[in-house]
C-alpha cells in the first residue's frame, strides 16, 4: 500500500494542525470542576475536562501539573478554551500560557464573584467561542502534520504476537514520512530495558532513556517494595497468559517495530522539539494517565492495542482501539475499531495489518469518530508525584 501524503485536519493560529475542533472548559483546581462542569451543561458541544487536583501542590510535582493543564489547552484538537480557577493568579497562569498559541483563551475566577455569576460569563465566553470554532473547517495537510501516540492495556498472549506489532509495522512504515510519534510506559519496559536502550538513534539517547529508566527503579526501592505484582503484570494481563512483567515487556515493544529508532526521551507532558521521529516519554503504564500526559505534549491520535480488553478514552486526543484477541473481538466489539485476529488464523499477514491500521488512522485523522468517542470516554488523570502541602 502506499503511504498517504495528506489528511483533512484543523490549521491552527501557531501551524500546528488538529484533527478535532473542540472548545474546552478547563478547571484551574479541583474546586473549580463543578462550575466548568455547569458551564458545559449551558453550552452544547462544548467539553468540561474535570479532575481531582490543583490545590497545594509544591515543586517538580506542581511544575507537571501545569504542564499538563496548559498542554492540554494548547494541544491542537483543542479550537478555544475557557479557563476557570479559584482564584485569579494561577489562572492567569494557565490563560497566558496556552494564548502564545495564538489560540482564543480566556480565564474566569470564582473568589469574589462565586459559582453562579462566574458560571454565567464563562457560559457566554463559551458560547462565543463554540460559535466561532464552528466556522473552521478542514483543510488538505501533509502527513508530516499528524502526531501520533501509543500504548497498550489490558495486555495478554495476542498483544504481543499480533496487535502491538501491528503498530509497530505501521511506525516502521511512517519512520520516513516526518510524523512525530510517541511510546512510553516506563515501567512495562522492565526486563527489555536493555533492547529498548538499544533501539534509541544513538548513544547518549539511550543512556537518557536508562537514566529515566533507573530512576523509576529507584523510587519504587524507596517506596519500600520491590513487589510490583497485581500491578505489574496485571490480573488481566495473568489471565491472558503473561506470567511476568518480561513477557509484558518483549510484547510492550513490539510497539515500536523493527527498524524505527527513538530520537530523544520527553519528561511527562513534554513537548517534543526534535523535528518529525519517534519519541519514548516517561509515563506510567496506567492507561489514562499516560494517554492524557501525551495529549498534553500535542499529540492528536492514539492507538492503543488491547488484549483481554481496555476501554480507554480521552477528552481530546482520540483513541483508536485494536486487538488480536477474538473473543475480544467478539464480546467487547463495541470498543474495537480494528479487529487484527485474522493474523492468528493466518489469514491476515503483518504488513496487511499494518497497512489496515493506517487506513484506520487516516480516517479518524479525517473526521471518523473512534468507538470510545461514540460511547463517551473521556478519561483524563493527572499523573501525581507528591503528596499534597
Amino acid at each position: 500500500m502506499a503511504l498517504p501524503k495528506t489528511f483533512q485536519g484543523y490549521r491552527r493560529e501557531n501551524k500546528r494542525v488538529g484533527i478535532r475542533n473542540h472548545v474546552i472548559i478547563l478547571p484551574v483546581d479541583d474546586i473549580s470542576n463543578a462550575c466548568a462542569e455547569a458551564v458545559a451543561n449551558n453550552i452544547k458541544g462544548t467539553v468540561a475536562i474535570p479532575h481531582s487536583y490543583g490545590r497545594l501542590q509544591f515543586g517538580a510535582d506542581l511544575e507537571l501539573f501545569f504542564r499538563t493543564i496548559i498542554g492540554t489547552g494548547k494541544n491542537p484538537n483543542v479550537a478555544a478554551v475557557v479557563v476557570i480557577g479559584i482564584e485569579p493568579k494561577w489562572t492567569q497562569k494557565v490563560v497566558d500560557a496556552i494564548a502564545v498559541t495564538g489560540k482564543p483563551v480566556e480565564g474566569f475566577y470564582i473568589e469574589r464573584h462565586g459559582d453562579i455569576e462566574t458560571t454565567m460569563r464563562a457560559s457566554r465566553k463559551a458560547k462565543e467561542f463554540l460559535q466561532w470554532a464552528s466556522e473552521k473547517n478542514r483543510e488538505e495537510c501533509p502527513i508530516s502534520d499528524l502526531w501520533i501516540s501509543t500504548k497498550c492495556g489490558e495486555s495478554d498472549t495476542t498483544s504481543g504476537l499480533a496487535s502491538c506489532p501491528t503498530v509497530g509495522n505501521m511506525f516502521d512504515k511512517l519512520d520516513s514520512s516526518n510524523v512525530h510519534m510517541c511510546f512510553g510506559e516506563t515501567s512495562e519496559i522492565t526486563g527489555a530495558e536493555t533492547v529498548c536502550e538499544a533501539r534509541a538513534k544513538n548513544p547518549e539517547v539511550g543512556k537518557k532513556f536508562m537514566k529515566t529508566w533507573n530512576a523509576y527503579n529507584d523510587f519504587i526501592l524507596e517506596n519500600k517494595t520491590d513487589d510490583l505484582s497485581d500491578s505489574q503484570p496485571t490480573a488481566g494481563n495473568i489471565a491472558g497468559g503473561l506470567t511476568t512483567i518480561e513477557e509484558k515487556a518483549f510484547g510492550n515493544m513490539q510497539k515500536i517495530g523493527k527498524t524505527i529508532k527513538y530520537i530523544d526521551v520527553l519528561e511527562p507532558a513534554e513537548e517534543p522539539s526534535k523535528g518529525g521521529g519517534l519519541y519514548f516519554m516517561d509515563t506510567s503504564s496506567a492507561a489514562a494517565e499516560c494517554v492524557t500526559l501525551q495529549a498534553a505534549a500535542g499529540f492528536v491520535v492514539h492507538l492503543f492495542p488491547t488484549g483481554q480488553g481496555n476501554i480507554i478514552g480521552n477528552p481530546i486526543e482520540p483513541v483508536i482501539k485494536l486487538t488480536a484477541n477474538p473473543l475480544t473481538a467478539r464480546t467487547m466489539s463495541e470498543h474495537i475499531d480494528l479487529d487484527v485476529s485474522a493474523i492468528l488464523r493466518r489469514e491476515m499477514n503483518m504488513d496487511q495489518a499494518g497497512d489496515a491500521l493506517i487506513n484506520e488512522t487516516m480516517k479518524v485523522a479525517n473526521g471518523r469518530i473512534t468507538s470510545a468517542e461514540a460511547l463517551g470516554h473521556k478519561e483524563f488523570v493527572i499523573t501525581k508525584l507528591y503528596r499534597s502541602a
